[in-house]
């Protein structure tokens, strides 16, 4: 396994984030961390080959993963449990799992752990929302990545629960975080966003995606009475929210934490 890399400052992201995101997709991690104002940007691959071309149009560069860079990886990361509302505590090992509204999503899965501002905001959203709820609802969790969101609605009270990737190592890491919290009520599916369609209304769908793909997909996500829209940028903000109103879809709650906006919707 190979891994592009890059650091960068927050204006030169601004002026190649479009390029980039043409080249890399939803596959593009982007980390930013405390006290550091610039970006690291970074891309894993199978071969060098297909890297090679990242470090030709935007610099950085190209390293080889050791053959245990996963559990090297599981191993650096030691994080303090992640505490959403007062229904559910996000662990990273069975060991840490005192109760059942513990989850356990491993620091390995690099899809998301819950630290990141757009799942920790979409997290807090779903939690919230459902408290007065019913157990019994639906959601559909769309670039579910290690299925956390999906994994963490069940524990709400969600009995019919959907994730969606385009990516299949995500998917037998979501269904490896299922089986790991002995969940069986979610099914994860390898499939194109841009495809999906559901057959019946739903309670709630969470899209955590790149704000081009969701501006695309808003007329499908009108299956759900609500959205959850993260993955923002907030220089992105205004291109988003612009085109709700045509589509019948009403602002409830704008999160914003960092760089990263979080919105609640309803549909009218």
């Amino acid at each position: 396994m190979y891994l592009w890399r890059r650091l960068a400052s927050q204006q030169w992201w601004r002026d190649n984030e479009e390029g980039l995101r043409a080249h890399a997709g939803d596959q593009l991690a982007i980390i930013e961390r405390s006290g550091r104002k610039r970006l690291q940007l970074e891309l894993a691959a199978p071969s060098r080959a297909e890297l090679w071309s990242l470090v030709k149009g935007f610099g950085g560069r190209v390293l080889k993963l050791p053959h245990d860079w996963l559990k090297r990886f599981s191993r650096e990361q030691q994080t303090e449990p992640i505490r959403i509302g007062k229904r559910l505590i996000i662990v990273r090992s069975r060991k840490d799992r005192p109760s059942t509204n513990h989850l356990i999503i491993p620091s390995g899965a690099a899809f998301g752990t819950g630290e990141h501002a757009t799942t920790a905001m979409s997290l807090r959203m779903v939690e919230k929302l459902t408290r007065r709820w019913k157990p019994g609802w639906s959601i559909v969790d769309l670039g579910t990545g290690s299925g956390i969101l999906a994994l963490a609605a069940t524990r709400f009270g969600a009995t019919c629960v959907i994730g969606i990737d385009n990516d299949p190592v995500a998917i037998a890491t979501a269904k490896e975080n299922a089986r790991l919290n002995k969940i069986r009520a979610v099914q994860f599916r390898v499939s194109d966003v841009r495809r999906w369609k559901s057959s019946r209304q739903i309670d709630i769908v969470t899209a955590n995606l790149f704000s081009e793909l969701l501006i695309k997909i808003l007329p499908k996500l009108k299956a759900a009475r609500w959205i959850i829209l993260s993955g923002i940028l907030q220089n992105q903000e205004r291109d988003v929210t612009r085109p709700l109103g045509r589509h019948k879809i009403d602002i409830v709650q704008v999160r914003r934490r960092g760089k990263w906006v979080a919105i609640l919707t309803t549909v009218r």
